[in-house]
């Protein structure tokens, strides 16, 4: 009697679904964006029932091309993460190195306006941090 093979199919579920879940779900979330840990922890359970699902066949071509196109959806997964999301673009606008910065004025944590010349000419030098996050 034949059993049905449920980690082969499985497996290739799973690896559909941590290909899809990370561009509808985990993208959102900076944790899991910057690094997709969460889709690689998913891939990888899902090759290790691929894997399973393949030596458990008895017959092996159909479980083959099923482990193929598992392992064929984490690579494309990896290729486009790696090669698609981490370079920022070029700005032509954005001052080189060595360049004076322009004058800005801002409030500090007193409401108090300072502007950048006040604090080049009190100071050795100044260190421009932007934070784009919350506080």
């Amino acid at each position: 009697m034949r059993r049905f093979n449920w980690p082969l199919w499985s497996g290739l579920l799973l690896a559909i679904l941590a290909f899809l879940s990370y561009f509808f779900f985990f993208a959102r979330f900076p944790i899991t964006r910057d690094v997709p840990w969460a889709s690689y922890l998913l891939f990888l359970v899902a090759i290790v029932m691929l894997v399973v699902g393949w030596r458990r066949a008895p017959k092996k071509i159909l479980p083959t091309i099923i482990t193929v196109l598992g392992l064929f959806v984490a690579g494309v997964f990896t290729f486009i993460v790696n090669a698609f999301t981490k370079d920022l673009p070029v700005s032509p606008h954005a001052p080189a190195i060595g360049t004076k910065a322009p004058e800005i004025v801002l409030l500090d944590a007193n409401k108090h306006t300072v502007a950048l010349s006040q604090l080049l000419g009190s100071s050795n030098g100044v260190l421009l941090v932007f934070y784009r996050g919350y506080w």
